[in-house]
This record gives C-alpha cells, sequence and structure tokens, in this order.
C-alpha cells in the first residue's frame, strides 16, 4: 500500500499543482491587493496562509507565482527541447567538420556553470518573464544537443538505418521515422528533470531581482522579500519555499519513475 502511495503521489501532487495553475484565471484572486489592516497576518481565518508585509494575501500571492515559475519552466523545456534536439541530431548525422565546430560551442557553454550564464544574460537583457525565458533557453539547449548526440551516435549505425540510406531514403524521411523514436525514451527524461531546474532557475533569478517585477508575485520574490520578517512572520519564507520543494521534489520523482518504466540506462 505504501509503494503504491509513493508510486502515484508525485504525480497527483504535480496534477493538483497544474490544476490550479489552469484555474488561476477563473479565480476571484487579488494578489496585488493591500490591506495595511493586515500586514504581516498569521495564517488564519482571514487569510488561510496569512498576508505579506504589504497585507497581500500569501495564498493568491503563491497560485500566482505558481503560474509565473510553470509558465517559464515549460516554456524553456519546450523551446530548448526542440533546438537542443535539431542540433544534436543534425550534428551527429553529419558529422565531419560541421558536428566538431558544435561540439566546440557546446564545450564554451559547458565551461561556464548554466545558472552563472543566466544571471549575467538575465542582467544585460534586464528584468521580466520574457527575458527569464530568453536567458534560460540560451543556457538550457546544450543537455539536450549533447544527449541527442550521443543518442544519434549510438543508433545510426543500425542495420534498418543503413538499410534505409541504402534505398535513397531522405535524410529528413530517415531521422523524423527512424532516428527520433529511437532516442525519444532518453529524450522525455531529460525534458523531465530540466523542468524541476528551471523552476529552480526561474525562482533564483526572481530572488536576485532578475526575473518577475514587482508587483508581480514568484516564488523566488517571495522568499527573497518575506526573508526580511523571517523572525516575526516565517511564513513569508516557509509557505513558498515549501511550495517550490513540493513541485521539484514530484517532477524529480516522476522523472525517477519515467527512466525505471522506460528502461533509460544511466
Amino acid at each position: 500500500m505504501m509503494s503504491y502511495f509513493m508510486r502515484r503521489f508525485p504525480t497527483q501532487l504535480m496534477l493538483i499543482w497544474l490544476i490550479l495553475v489552469l484555474l488561476v484565471p477563473l479565480l476571484d484572486l487579488a494578489p496585488n491587493n493591500i490591506n495595511l489592516d493586515r500586514v504581516l497576518g498569521a495564517p488564519g481565518e482571514t487569510s488561510w496562509l496569512g498576508e505579506d508585509d504589504l497585507g497581500r494575501s500569501v495564498g493568491d500571492r503563491l497560485l500566482s507565482g505558481a503560474q509565473v515559475s510553470l509558465l517559464v519552466a515549460f516554456s524553456v523545456m519546450f523551446i530548448t527541447l526542440i533546438i537542443g534536439t535539431t542540433i544534436g541530431v543534425v550534428s551527429a548525422w553529419l558529422g565531419g567538420w560541421f558536428d566538431q565546430l558544435i561540439m566546440r560551442v557546446t564545450d564554451v557553454f559547458l565551461a561556464f556553470p548554466g545558472i552563472l550564464l543566466a544571471i549575467a544574460l538575465a542582467g544585460l537583457l534586464g528584468p521580466g518573464i520574457g527575458n527569464v525565458i530568453l536567458a534560460l533557453s540560451v543556457v538550457g539547449w546544450v543537455g539536450f544537443a549533447r544527449l541527442a548526440r550521443g543518442q544519434v551516435l549510438l543508433v545510426k549505425k543500425r542495420d534498418h538505418i543503413i538499410a534505409a540510406r541504402s534505398l535513397g531514403t531522405s535524410n529528413v524521411r530517415i531521422i523524423q521515422w527512424h532516428l527520433l523514436p529511437l532516442i525519444a525514451a532518453p529524450l522525455i527524461i531529460e525534458a523531465t528533470f530540466a523542468i524541476a531546474g528551471l523552476i529552480i532557475a526561474e525562482a533564483g533569478l526572481s530572488f536576485l531581482g532578475l526575473g518577475v517585477q514587482a508587483p508581480s508575485a514568484s516564488w523566488g520574490s517571495m522568499i527573497r522579500d518575506g526573508a526580511r520578517y523571517l523572525l516575526v512572520a516565517p511564513h513569508l519564507v516557509i509557505i513558498p519555499a515549501v511550495a517550490l520543494f513540493s513541485v521539484v521534489m514530484a517532477v524529480n520523482l516522476i522523472g525517477d519513475q519515467l527512466r525505471d518504466r522506460l528502461d533509460v540506462k544511466n
């Protein structure tokens, strides 16, 4: 029973967050409404998760921040998955000088910690959700490119692919119908883990003031603003931190389960 619960819990938790995010436009939320009579209010009947330093509802801002975090994470994941996979597959398929060039470019990106490069780009581009997506996309494609390249190098010599080339099948059709299905499983796993990393990255940029700007809510900015009142109103930090932890943990556990189910070896 416990084993079944642990297998189902991450998926159910993530579904709850996704449903809440989808319902945000339909809910009567007021994340930016200031109520000076309820400054630093503790969780209670008037607000189920309390109020922040301006009397704004922490619960409303938490859901609004979830919308931002998941929007950034999924947007960047799809962008980097498409770009990185395309570059990696083409690089491995063509080989030669083009493959060497792509590998040197990826080595340059990997020479810098991804989050530091994202911080530098976000600082140059300026704050805002669009610039956060752009900055994280610029540094996020490398992992998908290297994974796709490695997988293509493993399968491009298989008999059915060699036969397809011998029959004059176009490169596009071979990649579309023969290569991509073979390398899809590890890419799906990588995409799942990437979502968790992107949620943390977005929160980190917002914590540093390079992400979503006030008065819009973000889990990172909520933790930053609440840290000043940690001794008198710890719920301002604990609640968004627990939300961030729960989502990242759920995504990572889902990724582990997918890896086991798809039998993807490390």
